[in-house]
């Protein structure tokens, strides 16, 4: 074998190990993503085990807001059992919007802001708000970067034939979605 062959096998030999270094980062940035998207769904998940409680507490004090409370029980588990990333969060934003009007329901009654079991939820609320809106910025930041590898050169000769694709990004048309709703309850007056 002359000189030429063997330029052409060491070529081969680094382009093989050039793909399988590609293949591994790439496959390194998908786990990334899927663990971005299951921090969404742990808060999400947290997010309807508090609902119900929150809302007992309201409906101790706002009984005749019935709809209001059965329509955020009814879609509190919306988002944790919603397919994809898309529909987790068109269902996300649905049920920050269903807190806003329970929020917006407790306001009008001045013995439910000074109900410690209530403030204790609301504030448990708020803090798991903080913790879904850090876990978005997470996700949206692992798929910017998988899919900024995915579409770049050289990569991106690599990542279609090994089965690699752009991710969506946690999103809705609600520009609320990116931040956490704001739950402020005044302290009665001792």
């Amino acid at each position: 074998m002359g000189m030429f062959g063997w330029v052409v096998i060491g070529l081969l030999i680094l382009a093989v190990i050039y793909a399988i270094a590609v293949y591994n980062r790439l496959v390194r940035l998908r786990a990334l993503v899927r663990e971005g998207f299951s921090g969404i769904t742990v808060q999400l998940r947290r997010r309807a085990d508090l609902v119900p409680n929150l809302v007992e507490t309201v409906q101790g004090y706002a009984g005749h807001e019935r709809e209001t409370l059965d329509e955020v029980i009814a879609h509190r588990t919306d988002a944790v059992s919603a397919k994809g990333v898309e529909a987790t969060a068109q269902a996300d934003t649905m049920m920050s919007a269903m807190l806003g009007r329970l929020i917006a329901v407790a306001e009008a009654y001045p013995d439910l802001k000074a109900d410690e079991n209530f403030r204790q939820l609301s504030s448990e609320l708020t803090a798991l708000e903080g913790e879904l809106q850090s876990a978005r910025r997470y996700y949206n930041a692992t798929v910017r970067d998988l899919n900024t590898r995915v579409q770049s050169f050289p990569d991106i000769v690599f990542a279609g034939p090994l089965g690699f694709g752009e991710e969506p990004f946690y999103q809705d048309d609600d520009p609320a979605i990116q931040s956490a709703p704001k739950v402020s309850f005044d302290r009665p007056a001792a």
